[in-house]
C-alpha cells in the first residue's frame, strides 16, 4: 500500500506524486481511491487502492537504479533489427510494463533509428509517448524541470 506523498509510476501515464486517499461512492459501491498528481500531463488520476497493483502501478526508481538505467541508455548498443511492425509490437509491449528499463529501451533504440532513417507516424507517436513518460519519471526521482530530464535523454 502507497503512503500520501509517495512518488510512483503509473504505466502508459507517467510518474505522479500521490497526493491523497479518499473514500468516494462510486454506482452505490464505497471505495477507497488514492489521488495521484501526473505532472506531464496536469492531471490527478483517482485509482482504487484494490487495483493498484493490477494496474501495474510502483514506486519510482531510486537513484542507484536510475544511474545505472541511464548508463545503459548511454553506452549499450540499439536492438533496432526487426522490421517496423513487430519492432512497434515490441516495443508497445516493454511500455506497458511500466518498467523503466524497458521505456529507456525503447526511446533509446526509436531515438538511434531516427538518425538513420525517417520514423513512420506510429513510431514517431511511441517516440513522443515514451520520451514524456521517460521524462516524467526522471524529473521526479532527480527533482528536476522536465527540461533538465529530457537534456538527460540526449545521445
Amino acid at each position: 500500500m502507497f503512503q500520501i506523498g509517495d512518488k510512483v509510476f503509473y504505466p502508459m501515464h507517467g510518474a505522479g506524486i500521490i497526493k491523497a486517499i479518499e473514500e468516494k461512492e462510486i454506482l452505490g459501491e464505497r471505495r477507497e481511491y488514492y489521488v495521484i498528481s501526473i505532472p506531464i500531463s496536469k492531471m490527478n488520476i483517482m485509482i482504487p487502492l484494490k487495483s493498484a497493483g493490477t494496474m501495474g502501478i510502483r514506486l519510482v526508481v531510486d537513484r542507484i537504479t536510475l544511474k545505472s538505467i541511464l548508463f545503459d541508455f548511454h553506452n549499450e548498443e540499439p536492438t533496432c533489427s526487426l522490421p517496423w511492425k513487430e519492432r512497434y509490437k515490441q516495443n508497445m509491449e516493454k511500455l506497458k510494463t511500466g518498467d523503466m528499463l524497458d521505456g529507456a529501451e525503447v526511446v533509446r533504440d526509436l531515438l538511434y533509428l531516427q538518425k538513420d532513417k525517417v520514423l513512420n507516424t506510429s513510431e514517431k507517436q511511441m517516440l513522443n509517448d515514451a520520451s514524456k513518460i521517460l521524462i516524467s519519471e526522471l524529473s521526479i526521482i532527480k527533482d528536476i524541470s522536465e527540461t533538465q530530464a529530457a537534456d538527460l535523454l540526449i545521445i
